[in-house]
C-alpha cells in the first residue's frame, strides 16, 4: 500500500473533522431511535448482528491488506493496542448480548476511542483504506458502547471502573514483554505516538505511563458520574 506524500494526514484537517462529525450525526440519531430500537427485539438483534459482522470484517480486511502488500509486521500489526482489545470485546457482546466486558468497553473502550479519534496515530489520510478502516473502527467502539447503554439499558457502575482499571494493569506487563520480543509499541508503552496525543502532557518516558494512570482514572470517574446523573434524571422524567 504505497503512500502518497502528497496524501499525508494532517490532523484536524477538513476530512478529520468531517469524520468526527459523522460520527456524532450518528450518536445523535442513535439517541433519536433508541426507544424504537429498544422496544423492536428483531430490529436490535439484527442490527447488532451486522454491526458486530462488519467491525469484525473490517478488521481482518485491514489485516489481510497488511499480509499482501507486504506491511504486515509482528511489531506494528498485531492486535495488541487498547482499542484493538476494545474491538474484539464490541464485537463479542454485539453478537452475544452478554455484558460481561460491558464496563470495559464503556470505559476503557469509549475513552482510548475518543482519544485516538481526536488524535489519530495515522500516516495517510482520507481516502486511504487506512483513514477509513481506523475511523470506522474506532467510531464502531464509541457507537457500540452508546447502543448498549441507550438501547440495552446496559448501566456503567463505579465497581466496573474499578474493573476497568484491574484489567488494564494486568495487560500492561503481558503487552510490555510482547513489546520488547518484537521491537514493538503497543499500547504506547515504549514510546509516544508520533503525531502528537495527550501522553505529549503527561511528562517523559516512562513517566508518562504512571501519568496516564491517574488520568484514565478520573476520565473514567467523570464518564461514571455523568451518566450516573443522566440515568437518574432520566427515571424522574419517565
Amino acid at each position: 500500500m504505497e503512500e502518497n506524500n502528497k496524501n499525508v494526514f494532517i490532523m484536524f484537517s477538513f476530512e478529520h473533522i468531517i469524520a468526527i462529525v459523522l460520527l456524532i450525526v450518528i450518536i445523535f440519531f442513535l439517541f433519536m431511535l433508541k426507544n424504537r430500537l429498544s422496544d423492536s427485539t428483531m430490529s436490535s438483534n439484527l442490527f447488532e448482528r451486522l454491526f458486530a459482522l462488519s467491525l469484525l470484517m473490517m478488521e481482518i480486511t485491514y489485516h489481510l491488506v497488511l499480509i499482501f502488500t507486504r506491511e504486515w509486521n509482528l511489531s506494528e500489526s498485531m492486535p495488541f493496542h487498547l482499542c484493538s482489545f476494545s474491538l474484539f470485546f464490541s464485537v463479542f457482546i454485539l453478537w452475544t448480548g452478554n455484558k460481561r466486558f460491558y464496563d470495559f468497553i464503556f470505559f476503557a473502550g469509549f475513552g482510548g476511542a475518543l482519544q485516538a479519534l481526536l488524535t489519530p496515530s495515522l500516516e495517510i489520510g482520507f481516502p486511504s483504506f487506512k483513514f477509513i478502516q481506523f475511523f470506522f473502527i474506532h467510531s464502531g467502539i464509541i457507537v457500540t458502547a452508546f447502543y448498549i447503554l441507550w438501547v440495552k439499558k446496559y448501566t456503567p457502575t463505579f465497581k466496573g471502573l474499578l474493573k476497568t482499571m484491574f484489567y488494564l494493569n494486568s495487560m500492561f506487563p503481558f503487552i510490555f514483554a510482547i513489546n520488547i520480543v518484537v521491537h514493538g509499541n503497543y499500547m504506547f508503552l515504549r514510546e509516544k505516538p508520533i503525531n502528537g496525543s495527550l501522553l505529549d502532557f503527561l511528562g517523559p518516558y516512562p513517566w508518562y505511563i504512571f501519568s496516564l494512570e491517574m488520568v484514565a482514572f478520573f476520565m473514567f470517574s467523570a464518564f461514571w458520574l455523568i451518566f450516573r446523573r443522566w440515568n437518574r434524571q432520566s427515571k424522574r422524567t419517565t
